[in-house]
């Protein structure tokens, strides 16, 4: 029996690449490792094209490495390619799949004369694209079209654990304005905790489908945390990345109102990062906020790039990441979340997880502070998302939702300039003084 192959979002994406656009681009498909790049690439190639061909750069054989050393004669190159792989080919119905096509850069760069020959598709798969060394000796084709792919969204989690109704259940209350109820509400925040503490990497959520087993679910995450730090020595051999990375739960349980790099490494300086957290973010694996310096439309015009917070890309590795020192049973957010008795210190779970809800939707993440005329206390909110020609912003609680100084002394100094005001917290829906106070399983359907 073999591996299940989850239902994604991107699918629709790649076919509207097929039907629109195969013709001129080659397809790259970007994202974290272990996200299901691979298995949905090979899926869309099983069901969309008559014949296909896979070729994995991390697993594959010697001779066909070395066909990429000469691709001027294209009639021969494709004669050998299936030769060696046994597959034929056909004339505008077979796509050729390059995996993990940044660790052979040759490949890469032959994407620009196999789309210009045009007989086949060609979709490739990478994971830390940007590193120098990966493309300071090759030209880039121009003749790619990207997508990102991320960890399965909350939608997406529930179609892999059989829920077909929750996700609908959840916009129609959303588009209706409407409270859940008292046993509605418990059951969407249960189902929504599940969520936060298994993640939305394929192999674990695979694992608690097989084994309904969260210490299981925790030892794969552990995995999966450890070949990004690997990873992460690719980019910086001094580790200083890995240390940005684990020290990422640490920043923003401390409430500060930035990312504060002497946690990760006493005497860091922000020249020392400059170019780390570019390749940190071309790896996929953290998301990143900018202090918008004026917040309106164009936020990306006047962020402080000096200035941010980030996240982890996957909610579960979050969980998994900031108990990665003690072991499963020792893991208090495992019990607390599933009890729904997450101390207000833990709050910082939630905003992790909206970080990573608004990305999938195509935000760029923003957050803004302002001083108190009365104290040395910041004002902060903790997000703002673009809206046509106005600004929305978003305040995370994980207890007392309430109180929100914050938000009402944001919106009193840019009130107009801002479209609709959120409370994401963990009680159920209300409209009240011209807030929406919306429980955290609908941020993803804003």
């Amino acid at each position: 029996m073999g591996k299940p192959v989850f239902k994604r979002k991107i699918y629709e994406e790649i076919l509207e690449w097929k039907e629109k656009r195969s013709n001129k681009y080659a397809l790259l498909i970007k994202g974290a490792r272990r996200v299901g790049k691979s298995t949905i690439a090979e899926e869309f190639a099983k069901n969309e094209f008559k014949s296909y061909i896979l070729i994995d750069f991390a697993h594959t054989s010697k001779e066909i490495i070395e066909l990429f050393d000469d691709t001027y004669n294209l009639d021969f190159f494709f004669l050998k390619l299936q030769q060696l792989t046994g597959v034929r080919l056909y004339k505008n119905e077979s796509v050729i799949i390059f995996d993990e096509v940044q660790l052979l850069p040759k490949a890469r760069q032959a994407i620009k004369y196999l789309v210009a020959d045009g007989r086949y598709k060609y979709i490739e798969t990478g994971s830390l694209l940007s590193i120098k060394k990966n493309t300071r000796d090759i030209l880039i084709p121009s003749e790619e079209h990207k997508i990102s792919m991320y960890p399965m969204d909350f939608e997406e989690f529930l179609w892999a654990i059989g829920d077909d109704i929750t996700a609908d259940t959840i916009k129609m209350l959303l588009k209706n304005k409407k409270a859940a109820g008292n046993a509605m509400h418990r059951n969407l925040m249960r189902v929504f905790r599940l969520y936060m503490l298994i993640g939305g990497m394929p192999q674990a959520v695979e694992t608690y489908i097989e084994q309904n087993n969260l210490q299981a679910v925790d030892e794969v995450k552990r995995e999966i945390v450890d070949l990004y730090e690997e990873d992460f020595t690719k980019i910086d051999g001094t580790g200083l990345a890995g240390d940005i990375y684990d020290a990422i739960p640490a920043n923003l349980s401390s409430n500060a109102s930035r990312y504060v790099l002497s946690n990760a490494r006493e005497g860091t300086r922000a020249e020392q990062v400059r170019e780390l957290i570019p390749d940190m973010l071309s790896s996929f694996t953290v998301n990143i906020a900018y202090h918008a310096n004026n917040p309106g439309v164009g936020m990306s015009l006047t962020k402080d790039s000096g200035r941010y917070k980030l996240f982890l890309s996957d909610v579960g590795l979050f969980v998994t990441l900031a108990f990665k020192d003690k072991n499963y049973i020792d893991n208090v957010i495992y019990n607390k979340l599933l009890s729904d008795k997450l101390d207000a210190n833990l709050g910082y779970i939630y905003e992790n997880v909206v970080a990573q809800m608004l990305t999938a939707k195509g935000n760029n993440l923003f957050y803004y502070t302002m001083d108190s005329d009365t104290s040395n206390h910041l004002y902060e909110i903790d997000f703002l998302i673009s809206v046509r020609d106005k600004i929305c912003p978003i305040e995370v609680k994980s207890g007392n939702y309430r109180s929100h100084k914050s938000l009402d002394v944001f919106c009193d100094k840019f009130s107009n300039r801002i479209s609709d005001k959120y409370v994401v917290h963990t009680k159920d829906y209300k409209w009240e003084n011209a807030i929406n106070y919306i429980p955290v399983y609908m941020v993803p359907f804003l």
